[in-house]
């Protein structure tokens, strides 16, 4: 009898968590690595959220909390549902979880059979594809090119549809490609998800406010797709929370108390103070963390303009997130300082060993002539970090 189960010896490691923890290492050995691999902001959290946290602390906020999180703090994911995305949801439709992970786990814990198919517009977040196959799914890769934005026609998707199609999970602005789903865009692919009733769509909005073109459009607005849509969002990215870990869900009553009921018997509630802090950040106006959203897309032009400069780098302009996802296929094949570049893989891996720049392979995205590369570093790290990655390439 084998000591770990199928399930876990089939399951690939998170591939930026994976080159984070080999960044990590070659630090310890006194390397300058720049990391420019994780998806997380380098801003701090702001003070009028950790006053809020600090003031829980001081009121005595230590027992278990609600499975599906406190009313005050449903309230306000309500508050910003219809404020922020013109949404509108009942208590019992929200659910708050350790993090928009654990939201997105618990839905396909408690929606997908074995066998169900989930169509994943590639590139797609790197643990769609394994948070479905835990579950017995099946991921239905979709392909797109740096030459549409990496966004999924609604050609593709009719074509991807099969009579075993449970679900389409993607997520606008996107991770890894930063592409942003326009209202109409997204209107066309309602248009042929209609015709399919008993397919449901997640859609992941964690990059929600970190949008630099006309705003920001959810699937669950429109009325013919809102009994069909489970929208995840959390607090992660906007306002500089990584590591707080609060997610949340808006859906249809059923699912969403299903939801409660796994999560019932895995964690049970979210951290208290971090849910009390969260309720503040909620209440506010985006527009108090503006700065960040300013600063980043300062970042992506600076990023752009150097990348653009380096032969064999192929990009497109993202609206969104903090990432790009250039097409680097023009390496495969060739030696760099005796190294054989055989595919993304290999090229991030060469970058992290000879320019000291740790990126993502874009492989791990369902994309694997791109990579991803992070510009959540200061402006001085990001043009270090190229000035090394060209002269790596040269």
């Amino acid at each position: 009898m084998q000591l770990l189960s199928d399930r876990i010896l089939n399951m690939a490691t998170s591939a930026t968590l994976a080159m984070a923890a080999k960044a990590r290492e070659l630090r310890g050995e006194g390397k300058d690595i720049i990391g420019l691999s994780l998806g997380e902001p380098d801003f701090n959290t702001p003070d009028f959220i950790k006053d809020a946290a600090i003031q829980a602390i001081n009121d005595n906020y230590n027992s278990y909390s609600p499975v599906d999180g406190y009313v005050e703090l449903k309230e306000a994911v309500i508050t910003k549902f219809k404020r922020d995305n013109n949404l509108t949801y009942t208590l019992p439709q929200i659910v708050v979880s350790t993090g928009a992970k654990q939201s997105l786990a618990n839905i396909a814990g408690v929606m997908i059979n074995k066998g169900d198919e989930v169509i994943l517009p590639c590139p797609y977040w790197v643990s769609y594809s394994d948070i479905v196959k835990l579950n017995d799914g099946v991921p239905v890769e979709v392909q797109t090119t740096i030459a549409t934005d990496f966004k999924m026609t609604p050609a593709q998707l009719e074509a991807a549809i099969t009579p075993k199609t449970k679900m389409m999970w993607f997520s606008s602005p996107c991770n890894p490609s930063g592409s942003v789903y326009s209202r109409a865009e997204l209107r066309a692919l309602a248009d042929v998800l209609v015709k399919h009733p008993n397919i449901y769509v997640v859609s992941d909005e964690i990059y929600e406010h970190i949008n630099y073109g006309d705003g920001h459009a959810s699937m669950a607005e429109f009325d013919d797709m809102y009994n069909n849509t489970i929208t995840v969002n959390g607090v992660s990215k906007a306002f500089a929370m990584t590591g707080w870990r609060v997610g949340y869900i808006g859906a249809p009553e059923k699912i969403a108390r299903a939801c409660n009921k796994m999560q019932g018997q895995i964690t049970s509630g979210t951290n208290c103070i971090a849910q009390r802090a969260v309720i503040t950040a909620l209440n506010e106006s985006p527009s108090r963390v503006q700065f960040m959203i300013d600063e980043f897309k300062v970042r992506r032009d600076l990023i752009l303009g150097l990348l653009n400069d380096i032969d064999g780098f192929k990009t497109n302009t993202p609206d969104g997130a903090f990432y790009v996802f250039p097409n680097i296929s023009y390496f495969f094949g060739k030696t760099l300082r005796g190294h054989k570049i055989n595919n993304a893989s290999d090229f991030s891996m060469y970058l992290l060993e000879e320019a000291l720049v740790a990126t993502v392979d874009g492989g791990a995205f369902g994309n694997p002539d791109c990579l991803r590369i992070s510009y959540a570093a200061s402006q001085e790290q990001i043009i270090e970090a190229i000035k090394r990655i060209k002269t790596a390439v040269s």
